[in-house]
């Protein structure tokens, strides 16, 4: 099982989104970011939860389980929360193009492109604190 440490793939994409960087700037590095290749499988990731200014709410460790079917990635991921709290997410991300991604989950919803070494994705989640949204 691949082991990594990072966000799960939602917090991943959120926050590859809010980076500096353009995108762009990595279209030629190599070797290219293929997600269906990567997330096909089973994912291990560690990650955490942020408050918009950086302070940390919340640890975690996902498993993920990918399946490759035509343009469509399928994700099951299992999440585990330092204070004991277990969610699941299914997460559906489809290739709408060349280098062009569309993903949904129940409480997310986004898309972006992948030049090259690099991916940005925009998203929405919505994330319950103190019993709101």
């Amino acid at each position: 099982m691949k082991r990594i440490l990072t966000l799960g793939l939602a917090l991943l994409m959120l926050a590859l989104a809010g980076c500096s960087a353009e995108v762009a700037d990595y279209r030629q590095q190599q070797p290219a970011l293929d997600i269906f290749h990567y997330f096909q499988g089973k994912t291990e990731a560690w990650g955490m939860v942020q408050d918009r200014n950086g302070k940390q709410l919340r640890r975690f460790h996902v498993a993920i389980d990918g399946d490759v079917v035509g343009d469509t990635l399928t994700l099951h991921e299992r999440f585990i929360y330092d204070d004991g709290e277990k969610q699941q997410r299914v997460w559906r991300i489809r290739r709408t193009g060349d280098h062009r991604y569309e993903g949904t989950a129940g409480d997310i919803a986004g898309g972006g492109d992948r030049p090259g070494g690099g991916q940005r994705f925009s998203l929405a989640l919505q994330h319950e604190r103190d019993g709101q949204r």
